[in-house]
């Protein structure tokens, strides 16, 4: 009675709100599946007498020894049909029953894609633990390859929605940008930026852990991971106190693709395309304890571009200048790069197992464009102008990421764990650029009469260490507490060189170079308890409490050091009803904090637009968010439903401020505004045939951002949909499409454009189902979209219209080799760092 009434009054204190559960479906191997049974019916259990005697034990698949999530476990009598109890397996596939005659019985488990299994058990009065019991999936023998029942494409868990990348044909040879664009409740917009409900302030992590990848333009970094390494996606909402801070809208957790088959094993795969190639191949060793994954991939892609903008200028700012300005430009965008990663694991004895990884990626980029300045000056201290600008910009980065992670289990403690993990990353981007102004001129010929140059380093610099343990207490409870400590070193190392002229020499531009050191040192704990309140009620309160101390400075002005230091707690808890196996309600609350990450903090001016500047504030604060949610999820007859009410409302949050110097406009960040959301989402999953499976998802959020900063409030409804549909004529042959609509997106200054995106793709499945052609067309009706946004402030208006070139084909291939021989794999821990807010390619709402 104690603890259920500590949780009630956590629950009360924290208000709360929620996510979904439906049963998840087994792993795949790797291709095509016969059709499922239907779903279980709930168990109808008949009152029966209680003793002392419990069982338990764990269920798995049989193929891949990983937990089958949800299974029904059913105790019949010696003879008969009538169940006389029964249970749920939860996430890691345990389960427990208590409260039973001691006795001969019969144990029966199942669950969609397997064949049911029922095996004759004795209970005592004391705790029969039956440990694994493993399912065998519907499947049948194609020389070396077994093929199992297959995943739905979209899965709907507990606490998290999961997108089976490698289930959906579309994203054959393309990239991650192109996987996200399909997963429930995210919106990718068509220059990258991703957004969850309506906010861009998530956190994308590789495997459960930040990667130096990511570190700094989320946008640009999603187009350098290859598709065909994707495995999964997850989507979580409503993070429980063992993640870092995250900031408003939640998580989004990239899978890659590995395997613990033993023997050797692998694939390489090709594709060729008018806008993107790609190329990559992995292998996998295994022997006994031991087993090495690698991968390893390269890419080449091409974008011409074109724009054009008006701003007009009022005069109502402290310069009084009235003017008209028009801009139009165009260029061709060019880059490749490669991206590999290799984990060693080790299992030394039965209850202990280490695994050391590296991952790597190298980008290059070249963009070459021309852009035609025409300002018009009616009033004011300023002259009309009249100029074209050439300008080559290159991004060139490198970042690697090396962990270690040790995992101790107990031996008759299924539930008990205890981990130790580190990982140290490093990111280096380095974006020069060079341009030459031809004066009143509509191209770019002649002499010019003005040049400059840049050279921009920018580096991040983490490590991190972390333990985690749970401790079970009883079958229901259990404890989660740990600690983690995250150091990051960031710098900023920018000069600027101008000259006047053709031949003069060019002269470094003190006033806006420098060197920007900035040091951020988090320490954490958190504590977790998981406790019944019912038979059918389940509940967990949590709360982390974080540490965090800055120092900022710039080495050619030590004038501005800076330092900072706030502790933050952060409560969360949810509350979970079964109504019956795969049909549940959430209710769910969290805080989080987000800081700021080098890409909003960067001090460096990017005026290779003159008219246009931007540049990050290195004084930025934390946001704060309060998220609240209630889901509902339930699985009828083959079909998978889900539904969502959610708010959020941050503080202190951090938005893109646009202002007006003469002619200039200056985009930065600060922390003017709080915003509010409610919202609503609806997914669906179906099959109107065992050949034809349609999913989709929609969701509505109503957005109100205001600043008493700068004295402005903007709001306005907001919505996304997208439909997926697979099609498989013969066991070799399949089809597939996807098609989504976005509307109009809320800033706190103006609103940017709605969009949509479409995608076709069939497979045939070649070379004795070892082999693959896929062929996909993108968005092929018309050649490019138009990717616009208004800005509207006191001082000006501005109208910009950016067009992407989004029509593509692409023919990618595939092959697997080796022996596939099923391993018990382990539960490995893993780092993550999701404390921080990501950049964007433009500034979004956040």
């Amino acid at each position: 009675m104690k603890h259920t009434l500590l949780g009630l009054s956590l629950l009360a204190t924290c208000a709360s709100s929620a996510y979904a559960q439906t049963p998840a479906a087994p792993a795949t191997t790797p291709t095509t599946a016969p059709a499922k049974p239907a779903a279980p019916k709930p168990l109808v259990l008949p009152d029966a007498p209680k003793g002392t005697g419990r069982l338990s034990g764990t269920v798995l698949d049989g193929t891949t020894k990983k937990p089958v999530e949800f299974a029904t476990v059913a105790l019949l009598p010696a003879t008969g049909d009538t169940p006389i109890d029964g249970t749920v397996a939860d996430e890691k596939g345990r389960f427990s029953l208590r409260g039973l005659v001691p006795g001969t019985y019969r144990l029966q488990l199942s669950f969609l894609g397997y064949a049911a299994l029922t095996r004759d058990v004795t209970v005592t009065g004391g705790n029969t633990d039956l440990g694994p019991l493993s399912l065998a999936a519907s499947a049948q023998q194609l020389g070396d390859v077994t093929v199992t029942g297959e995943k739905e494409t979209v899965e709907v868990k507990p606490d998290r929605i999961v997108y089976n990348a490698d289930r959906d044909l579309t994203n054959k040879g393309g990239v991650a940008a192109d996987v996200l664009r399909k997963v429930p409740l995210l919106n990718v917009d068509l220059d990258g930026n991703v957004q969850l409900r309506g906010s861009s302030n998530i956190k994308v992590l590789i495997n459960n852990k930040p990667s130096s990848i990511l570190a700094g333009n989320l946008a640009d970094a999603l187009k350098q991971l290859p598709a065909d390494q994707i495995a999964s996606v997850e989507v979580i909402t409503t993070p429980g106190a063992k993640y870092d801070g995250e900031g408003t809208a939640g998580i989004v957790n990239i899978i890659l693709k590995k395997n613990n088959l033993q023997g050797v094993n692998g694939s390489v795969n090709a594709a060729a395309g008018n806008r993107s190639s790609n190329a990559g191949g992995s292998l996998n060793v295994r022997r006994g304890k031991v087993g090495v994954n690698t991968n390893l991939s390269s890419y080449l892609y091409y974008s011409p571009s074109a724009s054009n903008s008006e701003r007009t200028n009022f005069g109502s700012s402290p310069d009084n200048v009235i003017s008209r300005l028009n801009q139009n430009g165009s260029g061709d965008n060019i880059g490749g790069g490669a991206y590999g990663r290799m984990s060693l694991d080790y299992d030394p004895a039965k209850n202990h197992s280490l695994t050391v990884g590296f991952s790597g990626s190298l980008n290059r980029n070249h963009n070459e464009n021309q852009q035609t300045n025409d300002l018009r000056v009616f009033s004011g201290p300023t002259a009309s102008q009249l100029f074209t600008r050439a300008a080559e910009n290159n991004y060139n980065s490198s970042s690697y990421d090396v962990n270690g992670t040790y995992t101790r289990t107990f031996e008759g403690q299924p539930r008990r764990e205890w981990s130790l993990l580190a990982q140290h990353s490093r990111n280096r981007n380095l974006q020069p650029y060079a341009l030459n102004q031809y004066q009143n001129q509509y191209t770019a010929t002649g002499l010019p009469n003005y040049r400059e140059s840049s050279d921009n380093l920018s580096r991040n610099l983490e490590t991190t260490l972390q333990t985690d343990y749970t401790h079970p207490i009883g079958d229901k409870r259990s404890v989660e507490v740990g600690g983690k400590a995250i150091l990051r070193q960031v710098l900023s190392d920018y000069q600027i060189q101008t000259a006047t002229g053709t031949d003069a020499p060019f002269v470094v531009d003190k006033q806006r170079s420098n060197v920007f050191d900035y040091d951020q040192n988090v320490a954490a704990a958190y504590a977790t308890y998981g406790f019944p309140l019912g038979k059918k009620l389940n509940s967990r309160v949590g709360t982390r409490l974080e540490r965090t101390d800055i120092v900022g400075r710039f080495q050619q002005n030590d004038i501005t050091r800076f330092t900072s230091g706030y502790t933050s707690l952060l409560p969360n808890a949810s509350i979970n009803y079964t109504r019956k196996p795969g049909s549940s309600i959430r209710l769910a609350y969290s805080r989080r904090i987000q800081r700021p990450n080098i890409y909003y903090l960067n001090p460096y001016e990017n005026r290779v637009d003159k008219f246009n500047v931007s540049r990050g504030n290195p004084e930025l604060d934390p946001e704060f968010t309060d998220s609240y949610e209630l889901n509902y999820s339930t699985f009828v007859k083959g079909s998978v439903l889900n539904f969502s009410l959610f708010t959020r409302q941050t503080n202190n949050a951090i938005e893109t401020v646009r202002t007006q110097r003469l002619d200039t406009t200056v985009s930065t960040f600060a922390n003017v505004a709080r915003n509010r959301t409610y919202g609503a989402s609806v997914f669906g999953s179906f099959k109107p045939t065992t050949k034809w499976e349609i999913s989709g998802s929609t969701s509505f959020n109503y957005v109100v951002l205001r600043s008493g900063f700068l004295n402005t409030t903007n709001e306005g409804l907001m919505y996304n949909f997208n439909l997926n549909s697979t099609y498989k004529f013969t066991k070799t042959l399949s089809a597939q499409f996807y098609g989504g609509i976005s509307s109009s997106r809320v800033q706190l200054q103006g609103r940017s454009s709605a969009w949509n995106y479409y995608s076709m793709g069939i497979k045939k499945t070649i070379l004795k189902e070892k082999g693959d052609l896929t062929l996909n067309a993108d968005n092929f009706i018309t050649a490019r979209r138009d990717l616009n946004s208004y800005v509207s402030t006191p001082a000006f208006n501005l109208e910009q219209h950016n067009y992407i070139a989004l029509r593509g084909i692409r023919l990618a291939f595939g092959y697997r080799f080796g022996k596939i021989e099923a391993a018990p794999p382990k539960q490995r821990r893993s780092i993550r760092n999701d404390d921080t807010k990501a950049g964007e390619s433009q500034g979004g709402q956040q």
